[in-house]
């Protein structure tokens, strides 16, 4: 399960770090197509409860992206992240890769 937020930040980010631009983008379609992955697409409601999310955590360094995650995961009773992001693990998700 990913979410189009995750998408749309995988594709700014791999563009800032100096991926070829084709390959950023004909991964992103190979996702987009990929029948085993369960896309999210991402609506106002789950916007709104992100922006709540991070209202409360003042404190927190925590992205858009990443907070919409926390919802959904919690939501679907994910425990586990596919991520290196320390975020997860300050809301109580395993983190399966190391930084």
């Amino acid at each position: 399960m990913t979410t189009s937020y995750v998408l749309a930040e995988y594709v700014a980010l791999a563009l800032i770090r100096g991926l070829p631009r084709p390959d950023v983008l004909a991964f992103s379609e190979e996702v987009l197509f990929d029948q085993t992955l369960e896309i999210i697409w991402v609506n106002r409601q789950q916007h709104l409860q992100a922006v709540e999310l991070l209202r409360q955590r003042p404190d927190k360094t925590y992205s858009l992206c990443d907070a919409v995650s926390f919802l959904l995961m919690r939501e679907r009773r994910i425990n586990d992240a596919l991520t290196t992001d320390k975020h997860f693990v300050q809301e109580g998700f395993a983190r399966l890769l190391e930084p």
